[in-house]
């Protein structure tokens, strides 16, 4: 297998649980923490794009309803 040292080491790391109980518990553990790190940046990404969008919203709003010159 020719892969990058990072993905080896993710790859050895995630495949532990061939062993015996306690790699097994290091593979649980490492495929739940890669679970949570997807889900943390996808909520980030899906609130940032909301909050984008809402301020889009708010400042059309705003310069609709003042008069440009005053």
């Amino acid at each position: 297998m020719n892969l990058p040292y990072e993905l080896q080491i993710g790859w050895r790391y995630l495949r532990a649980g061939r062993g015996g109980r306690r790699n097994a518990f290091i593979s649980f553990i490492s495929g739940v923490s890669m679970v949570g790190i997807a889900l943390g940046v996808a909520a980030l990404i899906i609130v940032l794009s909301v909050m984008n969008g809402f301020q889009k919203e708010v400042r059309d709003a705003m310069l609709s309803a003042i008069a440009h010159v005053e």
